[in-house]
């Protein structure tokens, strides 16, 4: 999905919701423009808060429109929608690199899958928004281990800390998905449960 102006965005948003924009630097700016900020403009309604979460949910993953609302149309039909919503997004596969530390960042996580460095269960896989499910091992090629874009990868994922749905093997840079993803045990910067009211009007 392509995606304007990053620093642009998370200003709008508040939020650094982009790799890039995760720096001290981008911190700071974003103080300043809450201070210079401070007492002007009027508040935000209820529904311009939620779109702001919406959003902010949205670029986070970096899914189009259509696909993030498909996401939480199947999950306004559940009995837990904002559990089933974040479920969903937690299980797609370049999420899945992302979270486990077989990937730095999310765009980098589906690049690698899109290329084919990427293997579930034993198999290539190639579709980065590809659900996965619990005992899905998923692991580099062992064509692709040697490359440039996994060097010191085995390294850092000893020292990682990753959300407890998964099981990683640094060994073998694979990781086991291996349990229901939670809420509260990944960090975010949006509320989900805004999300779905937004989309519940």
């Amino acid at each position: 999905m392509k995606i304007g102006p990053k620093y642009k965005i998370a200003r709008r948003l508040g939020a650094p919701i982009f790799e890039k924009t995760q720096t001290p630097k981008y911190a700071l700016s974003l103080a300043r423009k809450e201070r210079n900020s401070k007492g002007r403009g009027k508040p935000k309604s209820e529904y311009g808060r939620e779109l702001i979460e919406k959003q902010k949910a949205r670029f986070s993953y970096g899914l189009t429109e259509k696909q993030f609302r498909n996401y939480v149309d199947k999950s306004l039909h559940e009995q837990e929608p904002i559990q089933k919503l974040f479920t969903i997004l937690e299980s797609r596969l370049d999420n899945v690199l992302f979270r486990s530390g077989l990937s730095k960042t999310r765009a980098q996580a589906r690049q690698t899958a899109s290329h084919g460095h990427i293997m579930v269960n034993g198999r290539r896989a190639s579709i980065a928004s590809r659900r996965m499910k619990i005992g899905d091992v998923i692991s580099v090629r062992p064509g692709s281990m040697n490359t440039k874009l996994f060097e010191g990868l085995s390294e850092r994922l000893k020292t990682l800390t990753v959300p407890t749905w998964f099981k990683v093997d640094a060994g073998k840079l694979a990781a086991t998905f291996q349990g229901k993803p939670k809420q509260g045990q990944a960090e975010m910067s949006f509320n989900l449960t805004s999300v779905v009211e937004f989309y519940s009007r």
